[in-house]
């Protein structure tokens, strides 16, 4: 049996994991159309399609996967009424999300001594991923309070209402994007919520866009210049305000989750559930990135010090805010395109994740803890010496 699959042109590894059993075609997610679809079983999609009835009426499509943890772009609803399989793959990126948080938080000012030394990090949403942060987060020693109005209280630790997270020292979000009542996340964070942030809070949006207001975060930080904010995600993408990137402290093009580690879970979670769907032949692809070299740390690195080493070693942020205040700048006023922002995507570096890691050089058990934390194996244990 054959089948024809139409994946986003940024999903790795498709025909190695599919390739025996399926014709690949590759497509822009962004201009992806219902023309795409002739003749096409499986439909594969990142954050950037949309996927509903416009899309998908008329077409032969039987199964459709987002390689993305949360579902938001995707009308399931729909989907379920017309027999179309439906798969994501919840958590694939959760850890590259995670420590994108803490290259946010290790790259600006002492916010991370600050946590370390007794500080609060507010979670909002606890899904996959803000339960990956959250348990980052308590592996490391550091408070947290978490808000996620549609769970039951009892199955949240460190629970609090939003008005309590605005309060703490770093706010992080992670909101699956919602118009739903009771609890709607689009623009959960409106003007009156930003100003109850502390001055020196640190916002971190690696959600969705409209999670924040993004018209009231400009004005507020028209009024408020120098607060920190970190902005992965906007309204608008790929068409971005410019002047909110000229005030935000850091800004990237949507890449919190790109990971090359978490790309290839992703790919390989949705590839397992077309090959269920469809009764093919069990395949096993080798997807495995490559060995990276053991990350070797000077004796005098402990504490912040060590946890900013280790993260900076496998992923610069200040990179990516870089290269994208330089594809937005390249682009003209009124006649942006959107094409930089798209562009910094498509040709993402490989981009490899700290944990799992074989790190050397450690001697104090308490910098071995801090390692550990952040998911690295110690290079003793790895040879049998250690615990």
């Amino acid at each position: 049996m054959t089948i024809t699959v139409l994946a986003d042109e940024n999903m790795p590894a498709v025909e190695q994991c599919l390739g025996a059993f399926a014709s690949v075609r590759r497509v822009n997610g962004r201009t992806l159309g219902r023309a795409h679809l002739d003749g096409v079983d499986v439909l594969l999609v990142r954050s950037v399609t949309r996927v509903d009835e416009a899309l998908l009426s008329g077409s032969a499509v039987k199964f459709v996967g987002t390689a993305t943890s949360g579902c938001d772009p995707v009308d399931a609803a729909h989907l379920a009424r017309n027999n179309i399989t439906f798969s994501h793959a919840p958590g694939s990126n959760a850890n590259s999300v995670v420590e994108y948080v803490l290259a946010a938080i290790a790259a600006i000012n002492d916010k991370l001594e600050q946590l370390l030394a007794g500080g609060t990090v507010g979670i909002v949403g606890y899904g996959v991923i803000g339960k990956s942060v959250a348990a980052r987060f308590e592996a490391l020693g550091v408070r947290r309070r978490i808000v996620d109005p549609w769970l039951e209280r009892s199955s949240i630790p460190d629970v609090a209402d939003l008005d309590a997270i605005l309060d703490c020292d770093v706010v992080t979000l992670h909101a699956e994007l919602t118009n739903r009542q009771p609890w709607p996340s689009h623009h959960l964070l409106r003007l009156r919520e930003l100003q109850r942030l502390r001055p020196d809070a640190l916002l971190i949006n690696a959600s969705r866009g409209p999670v924040v207001d993004n018209a009231s975060l400009l004005a507020h930080l028209d009024t408020h210049p120098g607060r920190l904010t970190v902005l992965d995600v906007w309204e608008g993408e790929p068409r971005i305000n410019s002047a909110l990137l000229e005030q935000v402290t850091l800004g990237t093009a949507h890449i919190a989750g790109y990971s090359m580690d978490g790309k290839l879970l992703a790919t390989r979670m949705l590839s397992e559930a077309v090959i269920r769907h469809f009764r093919l032949p069990p395949f096993t692809p080798s997807l495995s990135a490559d060995t990276l070299p053991v990350l070797r740390v000077q004796d005098n690195l402990s504490g912040a010090n060590l946890v900013r080493h280790l993260i900076q070693s496998r992923y610069d942020i200040c990179l990516d805010d870089a290269l994208l205040r330089r594809a937005v700048a390249a682009e003209h006023g009124s006649q942006a395109t959107g094409t930089g922002f798209d562009g910094l995507r498509k040709s993402y570096r490989e981009r490899r994740e700290l944990a799992g890691s074989v790190v050397a050089g450690l001697r104090a058990p308490g910098d071995m803890a801090i390692a550990r934390a952040l998911g690295c194996v110690i290079e003793e244990s790895v040879n049998g010496n250690g615990s």
